[in-house]
Parts: C-alpha cells; structure tokens; sequence
C-alpha cells in the first residue's frame, strides 16, 4: 500500500533491559548471526512495515500514506457530512455506494490535519498542500519507501545492539510499532542490531507465521506482498465486473446443479442490473422477479445473488465466486458446492 514518508524527527522511544553479559551474548549470537546497519535491507523491513498506516480511510482522503485526524468535514457527491468519529464512515461509504456507475467526488474542507506514516501530525491550509503529500506518496510507493502494511509484527519483540566491533551493547524491548520506527528511524551508522528471533508476524490474508531470520522475514513480506497485489487486481476486476452488469442485459446461458443444467427453465426470462444494486427479472414484458446483488473481492471476485418473488430464480440465491467474466459471458462458481455452476450471457 502506498505511504508517505515525511522524517520531521521522532523523539527515541524509552530503551528498556540494557544487559551486559557476555555468556548470554555468545548464546544469543549463536542463534542469531545476521548483524545489520541502519542501511540494510533488514532495518528498511523494519522500517517500512512499522511505519503508520493511513489506508483504512482512502475512500475519504485518496492517500494510505496519511489518514485524517477527526472532526474534519467533507463534501460526499455533493452531501456535507461532519466525521466526529470514524463511526461517521459508514455514512460516508453509504454515500458513495449507493450508485456504482457514477464518478464519486469527495471535497475535503480545509484546514484540517493529517497523521503522517512517521506518527506525527501536520495541518494542511488548502487543496495545493494536499496534492504535494499525495504526490510524495505516490513518489514512495513507486520508489519502494511506502509502508508495508501487508504485514504486522506480533509484539513484543527484542532488538540486540552492537557496536562496529560485534561486541554486544545491550537489548532493548520494542512494544509497539511506533517504538519500533522511531528506533529504525534514529539509528546512527555506527550502531549495529539484530532480531533475536523466533518472531512471529500476520500476513494480510490472517495467517499467523513465525519467523526465525532475517531472510524468513524477508521471504514472508514477499509472499504478504503478492498476495496484497492480487487481492488489489481482484478489486479492480470487481469494479470492472460492476460496470458490464449495469451496462448489459443477460440471460441464464447454462445453470448446473446435482449434474443437471436446468438453464431451459430460465430461457425466456432477462436479468437487468441496475445501478443501485437492484435486480429486476423480465418475461416479455412483465416482471416476474426482483432482488438485489452485491460486488465484494478478497483474492478472488464474488457476485452475490439474492432474488424474490420467483421459485426458479430463488435457486440461484448464493455468493458466487467470479470464476471468469468477459463483457459477453460471466462464469460463476458456488462458494458453498463447486459442482454447482451458473453462467450469465449478455444478449
């Protein structure tokens, strides 16, 4: 995900357990060889995924390198909405899903202040001042200094200090990850660390992993960061799906169940999507059944179905996964049995 890094100077969190001891120094280096500088790729990991993460409220502010700090105001497709807390999202996601083929616009009131990826907070004057941190967030993203938030550090964790002679200094606890940037962020060129490891961290599709070096915790940002990457491209293959069904009409080209394709009994009815996400049925010329759908993705696309009024079309009540789709044809899958299959045709 994309963050800014605007480095204003964060006071070094307290440094906690400063020990000495040799005999536990030469245990420690035992199962922790890799000693890193503040320039490693090490240190940068940790870094980048201790940086603050600002995307939980992009669908306000189009910029996960920063959030807005609440009260603020804003202009939602034209509706003034006061966020006094982040509860006041909902109606702002309210707003902006309630037509799916219009072109959202979001006004910010300015001034207003912004919690930047280094934990501290900036007051922004005007629309100008806001393009230039967007813009440097997307100069990090493409540079690869944005915050890697596909992948969170289970607390607490240990950092070993050395000096440029490999001599242990100390340890120090690290709690939180706002500790854990300010020390990334404050390191000299003559100080030294590793992890002592075992460490365990959460990638972003939930699984819980532990990992024993630093190039096991490299290999899980790798493996975090393609899965965000896919998760990103089903995203946008939801909205691409969005914009077929609303703009086509379709029909039941084939519907398997139990091994049987009752896509006959469907033949002379039509499927209309429209864009707030309402369902209407067509025979001939009257209705003969209404419902609702809903878009979602994970790593995947999901198309979820839900008709009334007509017994055949009830039968097609499910959460399907998209398991391909074109402006023509739409294949789906049942979530809950794969040997149930329904694909849509635009006419």
């Amino acid at each position: 995900m994309k963050k800014l890094r605007i480095i204003t100077g964060i006071a070094l969190m307290s440094i906690l357990g400063f020990t000495s001891c040799q005999s536990e120094v030469n245990d420690v280096q035992g199962q922790n060889p890799n000693t890193n500088a503040a320039n490693s790729t090490t240190a940068n990991n940790l870094k980048r995924t201790s940086m603050y993460d600002g995307s939980f409220d992009d669908f306000i502010d189009g910029a996960s390198c920063s959030s807005i700090v609440l009260p603020a105001t804003a202009t939602v497709n034209g509706t003034k909405v006061t966020l006094l807390s982040q509860l006041d999202y909902t109606q702002v996601i309210s707003i902006l899903g309630q037509f799916n083929n219009d072109q959202d616009s979001v006004v910010l009131q300015f001034p207003l202040k912004v919690k930047m990826s280094n934990y501290t907070e900036a007051t922004v004057n005007n629309q100008t001042e806001y393009n230039a941190i967007v813009n440097a967030c997307t100069t990090a993203q493409s540079s690869g200094q944005d915050a890697i938030s596909s992948v969170n550090i289970t607390f607490p964790i240990t950092i070993l200090t050395y000096n440029i002679s490999l001599e242990q200094t100390g340890s120090i606890v690290i709690t939180s990850e706002q500790q854990l940037y300010a020390y990334m962020s404050t390191m000299s060129s003559s100080e030294l660390f590793s992890v002592k490891y075992p460490m365990t961290v959460t990638l972003i599709d939930g699984t819980k992993t532990t990992v024993s070096s630093d190039a096991e915790f490299q290999a899980a940002i790798n493996a975090s960061l393609k899965t965000e990457a896919t998760m990103q491209e089903a995203a946008q293959n939801s909205k691409k799906l969005e914009t077929i069904l609303v703009n086509g009409v379709f029909k039941v080209q084939s519907f398997v169940s139990a091994g049987v394709d009752s896509a006959n009994t469907y033949k002379d009815n039509t499927i209309d999507f429209a864009n707030d996400m309402s369902i209407k049925v067509v025979n001939t010329l009257s209705t003969t059944a209404t419902g609702t759908y809903a878009m979602s993705s994970q790593v995947d696309v999901f198309l979820k179905l839900n008709f009334t009024g007509n017994a055949s079309f009830n039968l097609l009540n499910n959460t399907w996964k998209v398991s391909s789709f074109s402006a023509s044809s739409i294949t789906l899958q049942s979530t809950t049995n794969a040997g149930v299959t329904l694909v849509l045709n635009q006419i």
